[in-house]
This record gives C-alpha cells, sequence and structure tokens, in this order.
C-alpha cells in the first residue's frame, strides 16, 4: 500500500513537471526552426537568431522591460522591506490597520482594476502638477505599487522567524540600533528579500495588463509588444527572443540559489562557533 501511494505521488509529481516544462521546451526546440510557420518544422537553423539582431522593435522592448523590471524590483524591495520591519517590530502605531490593509489590497485586487486606478490617479497628477508623463516612469511607479506588497509578505514572515535576541546582543555590546539591525538582521533576512527581488522581476517584467494601461506613446515592453504580434500570428522571432529570456532567467535563478545557500551555510557555521 505504501508503495502504491509512493509510486502515485511521484507520477502526480512527474506530469505536473511536465505539464510546466514540456511546453518551454517545446518552445526552445522551435527557436532552432528553419520554417517560418511555427506548427511545420523545416530543418535545424539558427537564423531567426539573427534575424532577432536586427528587429529593433523587440530588442527596444524588451531593454525596456528589463530597465522597468529592475528599478520596480529595487524599488519594491526597500519599501517593502521597511514595511514589514515596522508590522513586526511595532505592535501599535497610528495607521497599523491601514498599512495592513495597503499591503494586502494589491495582492488580491483584479489587475484590470488597479491599471484603471493607476491611470485614473496618474492622469489626475498630470493635470493638477504636471507630473508624471506617460511612459517609463509611471509603468515602474505603477509595478511598484503591486510588488511591493510581496515583498512585505515574504520578508515580514522571514523577520518574525528571527532570532531578535541577536540583535539586541549586539546593542548590548555597544552597536546602534541602526548598525546592529544592518549587521545582524539584515543578512538573516537577506534570502528573504533576494527571493523577494527575483519574485518581483519575474511579476514586473511578465506584466502585460496594468503597463497597458499606464505606458504612454513609444513605450511599449515587451509582453505588449508580443501580445500585439501573437494577434497576428506567432513569429520564430519571438521565439527565438522567448528561449534567450528564459535561459537567462534560469541562470539567474541558479545563481542566485547557489549564492543564497553559500550564505545560509556560512551562517549556520557562525552561529555553531558562537555556540562553542
Amino acid at each position: 500500500m505504501e508503495r502504491r501511494s509512493s509510486l502515485f505521488l511521484l507520477s502526480v509529481l512527474c506530469l505536473g513537471i511536465a505539464i510546466l516544462y514540456i511546453p518551454i521546451l517545446v518552445l526552445i526546440g522551435y527557436s532552432f526552426n528553419a520554417s517560418p510557420l511555427v506548427n511545420v518544422w523545416g530543418g535545424f537553423s539558427t537564423a531567426w537568431y539573427g534575424t532577432l539582431w536586427h528587429n529593433r522593435q523587440l530588442l527596444e522592448a524588451a531593454l525596456l522591460s528589463l530597465e522597468v523590471a529592475v528599478s520596480a524590483s529595487s524599488g519594491a524591495v526597500v519599501l517593502g522591506t521597511l514595511a514589514a520591519v515596522a508590522l513586526v517590530r511595532f505592535a501599535r502605531f497610528p495607521g497599523r490597520l491601514l498599512l495592513t490593509g495597503m499591503v494586502n489590497a494589491p495582492l488580491v485586487m483584479p489587475e484590470i482594476i488597479t491599471g484603471i486606478t493607476q491611470l485614473l490617479l496618474f492622469v489626475s497628477m498630470m493635470q493638477l502638477i504636471s507630473w508624471p508623463h506617460r511612459g517609463f516612469t509611471t509603468i515602474v511607479l505603477a509595478h511598484v505599487t503591486f510588488c511591493t506588497a510581496y515583498v512585505t509578505i515574504t520578508v515580514q514572515a522571514r523577520l518574525a522567524s528571527a532570532d531578535r535576541s541577536l540583535e539586541e546582543a549586539a546593542m548590548d555590546l555597544g552597536a546602534g540600533p541602526a548598525r546592529a539591525f544592518l549587521e545582524i538582521t539584515l543578512p538573516i533576512i537577506a534570502p528573504a528579500i533576494v527571493s523577494s527581488w527575483l519574485l518581483c522581476f519575474t511579476l514586473s517584467l511578465d506584466d502585460l495588463v496594468i503597463s497597458s494601461f499606464v505606458s504612454g506613446p513609444g513605450a511599449s515592453t515587451l509582453p505588449m509588444v508580443i501580445y500585439s504580434k501573437v494577434k497576428l500570428g506567432v513569429s520564430p522571432d519571438i521565439n527565438a527572443l522567448a528561449s534567450l529570456i528564459v535561459c537567462a532567467v534560469g541562470a539567474v535563478i541558479l545563481a542566485a540559489g547557489w549564492l543564497m545557500k553559500r550564505a545560509e551555510r556560512r551562517r549556520r557555521l557562525e552561529m555553531q562557533l558562537a555556540e562553542q
């Protein structure tokens, strides 16, 4: 009975992995298709990667999406970490309930509602103070808005489980609150910060709905360009670009996982040495 249960769980796991990753492998395979038709295999070729190199629309959209993702993720990490510290370290302060609601609202709010509200906000601000102009700035601000919620939830969980006595011991030895937090607590919650940054980067890079509402002329992100092209039929150079993005993101995730594992192993070793 136990063996049957193990085989069943293994089968479900393999099925789930296949559903997730077989389409990605097919996409990468068809990026080397010599035929311009997506559903017809015309032989192995790298011609579409050369075509992609000369497609300025796709390259500029990809560069814009990367700039937006990096900027939005970095801004969201700063704001989300500060919000997590406030929610964990301060039990009572004016506006705590409002802050909690603002943190959780983007997690359950439909993207189309978020996009409309952001658009109305930016239009009103433009009429009142002539800022911001719709484009790169508005896309980054909109992405920071919903990415901050994910950072706050992730860092808050890690910070709540951290041993605060280590920080208090550092302050007893003469370190100020800021230095104790930077040298003791920040390395402990660093894996959560890195994970939330990668999550925000992925969400920002993938966003289509919100970006479509808040973008302006000449500021089309990669999902917007791909969506407009796919409506007319999938182009093989899009497969090539998607394959490059998959490989790049996979390499970054593997590198980040290795660094996080190395830092965690070093932290455990330091704690063992301190206990001796």
